[in-house]
């Protein structure tokens, strides 16, 4: 399942997909990763989720951000949840079409049952057709 939390900035995005975390951890048997673009979010976190700082790993495209994500799929057989905070700039894809890397991260899903939780920058309505319906949240 791939579930956006799209919105403008500024609009508490972050707060809600915080909230959101906290509370899966507590009923959720597997492991859960938090991907922001900075440390900042540390203590506001359950310490069972693993809050990763992509910006330290210096990811310059779309197709560095997929391999990054495949990676951490891929080392970790437990893993249920990944949350990915400012999705747009940590995938590189301000002012891009996101086409390509939403539709790797639905097969990622499928194939490895890995829910994806994604704050997005923009208006539900600016968001391609074949995306609205993964709205869950709208600020």
């Amino acid at each position: 399942m791939v579930q956006l939390i799209a919105g403008s900035k500024g609009n508490g995005k972050t707060k809600r997909m915080l909230d959101k975390v906290n509370t899966e951890i507590r009923h959720t048997p597997g492991t859960i990763c938090y991907l922001d673009k900075n440390a900042k979010h540390m203590f506001e976190l359950n310490n069972r989720v693993r809050l990763i700082n992509v910006k330290d790993f210096r990811i310059a495209n779309a197709d560095q951000f997929i391999g990054f994500v495949a990676g951490i799929i891929s080392q970790d057989h437990d893993l249920e949840q990944m949350y990915i905070d400012s999705f747009l700039d940590l995938a590189c894809l301000q002012g891009k079409d996101i086409a390509p890397v939403m539709d790797t991260l639905i097969r990622f899903s499928d194939a490895y049952k890995v829910d994806f939780i994604i704050s997005i920058s923009r208006d539900p309505a600016e968001l391609p057709d074949q995306y609205k319906d993964l709205v869950a949240v709208s600020l």
